[in-house]
């Protein structure tokens, strides 16, 4: 996993929670890399789940809420350091329907390493987008905090429904309609 997700969790943590809750955090853990993360470094996936498990035992919030609230400050990181890549979308769905095609290969231009889920898009109509998620880390709540952000970005009014398409959660389907 990219260092800019492991950065953007720890400084959503510390503005949240405060410096000693992320200081208890990297204490308890005894990460393999010893906490210390630069943007552009890979790193264990492990080692994100165990901060965000540690979290949720420390702030007693459920781990699909701090995911997903983790998405949406993610979202605030990226859009300020890679605005760029956004810039000409006309609104939310239309951004969130080329992510496969725009975005992530952008991504993959400035991180070619970088293992990024998969978002099949599926337009339905003008308000309407079907978004499949897949990936094996199983991040759909972080994934559901950018999709949120993204259509808080572009001041479109919308619902996001989430649906399962498998138990281990390595699938999801989500349904965005702007309102």
């Amino acid at each position: 996993m990219k260092g800019i997700i492991f950065t953007s969790f720890i400084e959503m943590v510390e503005e949240v929670f405060g410096i000693e809750t992320m200081d208890n955090i990297l204490n308890k853990a005894h990460l393999k890399s010893g906490g210390s993360y630069t943007s552009v470094g890979t790193y264990e996936a492990e080692e994100m789940m165990l901060m965000v498990e540690i979290l949720h035992q420390e702030s007693k919030i459920p781990i699909p809420m701090l995911l997903k609230a983790f998405g949406k400050h993610l979202f605030s990181v990226l859009i300020s350091q890679y605005y760029s890549i956004i810039k000409d979308f006309p609104d939310g769905l239309s951004m969130l329907e080329s992510i496969e095609n725009h975005i992530h290969r952008e991504v993959k231009k400035l991180y070619p390493d970088a293992m990024l889920p998969t978002f099949e898009a599926h337009r339905i109509s003008d308000k309407e987008l079907e978004l499949i998620y897949t990936s094996d880390r199983k991040l759909a709540d972080v994934a559901e905090g950018l999709i949120e952000a993204t259509m808080v970005h572009f001041h479109n009014y919308s619902s996001i429904k989430r649906k399962n398409l498998n138990e281990s959660g390595t699938q999801v389907k989500f349904k965005v309609c702007n309102a």
